[in-house]
């Protein structure tokens, strides 16, 4: 007999476990890297990693957590003020890549997260400059918010629709 219901990738990969463990190894790497370290605002990644988690369970069909705090997720928006060239997306790649492969996924799972990582950290490039020390931030920049912490979800995030 088969269930009505499909099974989500956050459930057949082991829900929440899988992916602090996956966030927790990804974070271990960037700790010591001294192009991604300064890109945190935090001197503890905890809240950086407390966050991915979030965004990452909601992402692959776990809780909606992410939104209900944070709103849309606005990816691109949220990573204009650093500085992500292609050196930093490589080093970014390169620290997932062995959090990834700590999981010990199914082939056909981690291929599929790393599919969308692997997206995701090309899109994320904002600039072909030269790495720097720290953040920069781009002309016009200055404004913008990109971890607001709040425990009230912003008016616009009771509208939002998860998106696959």
């Amino acid at each position: 007999m088969s269930d009505d219901k499909s099974t989500s990738f956050y459930d057949e990969v082991g829900g929440h476990p899988t992916f602090v463990r996956l966030v927790d190894a990804f974070y271990r790497g960037v700790a010591g890297d001294e192009v991604l370290k300064p890109m945190y605002p935090e001197d503890d990644l905890g809240p950086a990693a407390a966050r991915l988690t979030m965004f990452l369970e909601q992402y692959w069909g776990g809780p909606t957590t992410y939104s209900q705090r944070r709103g849309h997720p606005r990816l691109r928006m949220r990573h204009v003020p650093f500085h992500v060239n292609p050196d930093a997306r490589d080093r970014w790649l390169a620290h997932m890549r062995v959090a990834v492969d700590e999981l010990r996924l199914s082939p056909l799972h981690a291929a599929t997260l790393w599919d969308y990582l692997e997206r995701t950290a090309f899109a994320m490039v904002n600039t072909f400059e030269p790495t720097g020390i720290g953040p920069a931030r781009p002309h016009g920049a200055d404004g913008l918010m990109i971890h607001p912490d709040t425990s009230e979800p912003p008016a616009s995030a009771q509208a939002t629709t998860q998106q696959p």
